[in-house]
């Protein structure tokens, strides 16, 4: 049984990662159940355990937090739809590699939802569109944007930390950090592509996409 948490308002970083390593600590446990835990931050930036120093292009922008997920910097703030998911890896195959796979899948499964083609690319962490009305690349191919970021940790078999899918962030915010140590791309949201998307629209493709992903 997974259970599914939605917040309102913004929840502290802090908090939310105190939450994630208990919860993830029950599960282990087998005292609590899978959770699925919907919500936004407040403006701030993550550094990942592969996070480069140098990145950090405007450390007093935001409040920096050192993350204990994989990946390097990110952003969070309000419009963003940030999805925590402590999930039990060991009873889910094992397979870290294919569990990553699933979340890429999950993400890009909902936004087909909304008529949007998420695509994933090797050495480029997250989901990613194609802006055929931008300027072409370097290499002469079509300009892609960054629209959701993955990021997990595991303890115990069981995950923490997860996805973040941009509905209407200032996507400014973003220029304070090299989103995931890319510099080639932007980044872009739901907003941005031009589609008046809710919250609780996402949800809902969220957690319909969740289930024929991973199961109920």
């Amino acid at each position: 049984m997974v259970e599914w948490k939605i917040s309102s308002g913004l929840t502290a970083y802090e908090d939310a990662v105190a939450f994630m390593e208990a919860r993830a600590a029950d599960i282990a446990n087998g005292t609590a159940d899978e959770l699925i835990w919907l919500l936004e931050h407040p403006p701030l930036y993550t550094a990942g355990t592969s996070a480069n120093p140098q990145d950090l292009t405007d450390p007093d922008r935001f409040p920096v937090h050192t993350s204990k997920r994989g990946g390097q910097y990110t952003y969070h703030g309000p419009g963003q739809r940030v999805a925590y998911v402590m999930l039990d890896v060991a009873k889910r195959g094992r397979d870290v590699r294919a569990f990553v796979q699933d979340l890429e899948a999950w993400v890009i499964a909902t936004l087909a939802e909304f008529n949007v083609i998420g695509e994933i690319r090797d050495g480029r962490v997250g989901v990613w569109v194609q802006r055929p009305n931008k300027p072409l690349q370097a290499n002469g191919e079509t300009a892609e944007d960054k629209i959701a970021a993955i990021g997990i940790r595991l303890r115990k078999w069981v995950s923490f930390h997860g996805i973040s899918i941009n509905v209407e962030p200032d996507l400014e915010h973003f220029d304070g950090i090299v989103p995931c140590g890319i510099t080639e791309h932007g980044v872009t949201s739901l907003a941005d592509l031009g589609l008046p998307v809710t919250m609780d629209d996402l949800d809902v493709a969220l957690k319909r996409n969740f289930e024929a992903t991973f199961g109920a």
